[in-house]
């Protein structure tokens, strides 16, 4: 395949991340031939160097081998069937050598799914990032197009929590990765597609409109799961990816300063003009007083792996239970941000901040009359099932040091959230705003 073809392909993907960068030059690193016989199947990793001179590695699944100028062709858009040659691959434990490194296909232990017939295959097509196709609503395969070295988080915060005996996720079934040559990375991995659930952005909206006092009891049950999640994270003390740490005064610091210059960026940028920011306008080095007051206020408990981007949309709800997904991480940031470690209650915040959403999404998507008090009732209720379920000794100690370190965290999020709602969504913009606005009143009364 041509250069020029490739660059044409990538850039038009959904899945390409770099749309607003001028690529300057792209390339074939290594082809591995998954399938020979026809239709063709082959795994090709593909450089693309931009102008900066930065670049990115994408994961191709091609079909027909794309040569003979007819220009590459996606497998999995072509024939989603296709990718049951990964998960054959997957099942014989196979390993297929390219040209400078290799790939390894690996099944995981007592999947007893794994053996089954693979019948109807869809591709999904609301994913941004990554490709996924599912098979029969029992499977779904899951394939990383940007690739970054290292482990995948997913897998890795997947294989832990299996080994855990955690069971709140879906049963993984594989993975396979690449090693030699350009990078070592995790390539994709197989898992138990939950058929029959529903979504839990989609359930609290719809119970928010209908009957938010039984969407609190579930609300009580995800502080329970969470409190789980985070206790196996931090269960062994021996796996040096998962033991919890102390933080460093250096990690501390670096919390504190990352906050504090978007608190500086977001003040600076506010319109003056627009009412709905009435209660926060002016009051930027207010609530970066706070936010140093509250990071020099005790102990900050202990760090450990966390989901890293939770919230209502990460979480399915079937029978009578929670079911949490896509532990990747911020996909904005870096691998080796997103297997940081970090206060549970920094997951605790995300969810908290997706109760406030989820309320104002129902007055304005569904129409529905929400109680005034049940955003603040949805917190209790998480919060409290949450702190008598964890393993305590990975918080701070004492309630006061739990909420100061609760707020710094919610504050980071609201303030982020104020951001985007700015560029993106300026009627949503009352959310982030009540929220600053109650975590600054929160802040006076504890200091």
């Amino acid at each position: 395949m041509d250069e020029q073809s490739l660059i044409e392909y990538v850039t038009r993907q959904r899945w390409y991340g770099a749309k607003s960068r001028t690529v300057s030059h792209s390339e074939v690193l290594d082809t591995v031939t998954i399938r020979q016989a026809e239709p063709q199947l082959s795994l090709a990793l593909v450089e693309m160097r931009f102008d900066t001179g930065a670049h990115d590695i994408y994961q191709l699944l091609v079909s027909g081998g794309g040569e003979g100028g007819g220009g590459p062709s996606d497998g999995l858009a072509e024939d989603a069937g296709l990718a049951r040659e990964i998960v054959s691959a997957m099942r014989a434990g196979m390993t297929l050598q390219g040209s400078e490194g290799m790939a390894e296909f690996t099944p995981a232990e007592d999947f007893s799914a794994l053996g089954r017939e693979l019948g109807a295959a869809r591709l999904v097509s609301s994913e941004q990032s990554n490709s996924s196709v599912v098979f029969d609503d029992a499977l779904i395969l899951k394939v990383f197009r940007r690739l970054e070295p290292g482990i995948n988080p997913e897998l890795e915060m997947l294989r832990f929590l299996t080994e855990q005996g955690f069971r709140n996720i879906p049963a993984l079934g594989g993975w396979y990765g690449y090693s030699g040559g350009p990078l070592t990375a995790t390539l994709g991995l197989l898992q138990e597609y939950v058929a029959g659930a529903i979504g839990g952005w989609e359930l609290a909206l719809g119970e928010i409109a209908s009957a938010p006092e039984s969407f609190l009891d579930r609300l009580g049950r995800l502080g329970e799961v969470t409190a789980n999640m985070h206790t196996a994270l931090g269960a062994d003390a021996n796996d040096l990816a998962f033991a919890p740490e102390e933080p460093s005064v250096e990690s501390l610091g670096l919390l504190t300063a990352t906050v504090d210059e978007e608190i500086a960026r977001v003040f600076l940028s506010l319109p003056d003009d627009d009412e709905r920011l009435a209660p926060i306008l002016g009051r930027g080095e207010e609530v970066r007083e706070q936010l140093r007051l509250l990071t020099h206020a005790g102990s900050s408990g202990r760090v450990i792996r966390t989901h890293g981007d939770y919230h209502l949309g990460q979480t399915l709800w079937k029978g009578n239970d929670w079911i949490l997904l896509d532990f990747e991480g911020e996909p904005a940031r870096t691998l080796v941000e997103r297997r940081r470690k970090r206060s549970p209650l920094r997951d605790v915040a995300g969810m908290l901040r997706s109760f406030a959403y989820a309320a104002t999404a129902a007055e304005l998507t569904r129409d529905a009359d929400v109680p005034e008090d049940w955003e603040e009732r949805a917190r209790e209720r998480f919060l409290e099932s949450y702190l008598e379920t964890v393993d305590a000794t990975l918080l701070p100690p004492g309630e006061a040091a739990i909420d100061r370190l609760l707020a710094v965290f919610e504050l980071e999020k609201a303030v982020y959230e104020l951001r985007y709602e700015l560029d993106n969504r300026p009627d949503w913009v009352g959310i982030p705003v009540a929220g600053i606005e109650r975590l600054m009143h929160q802040a006076a009364e504890a200091l």
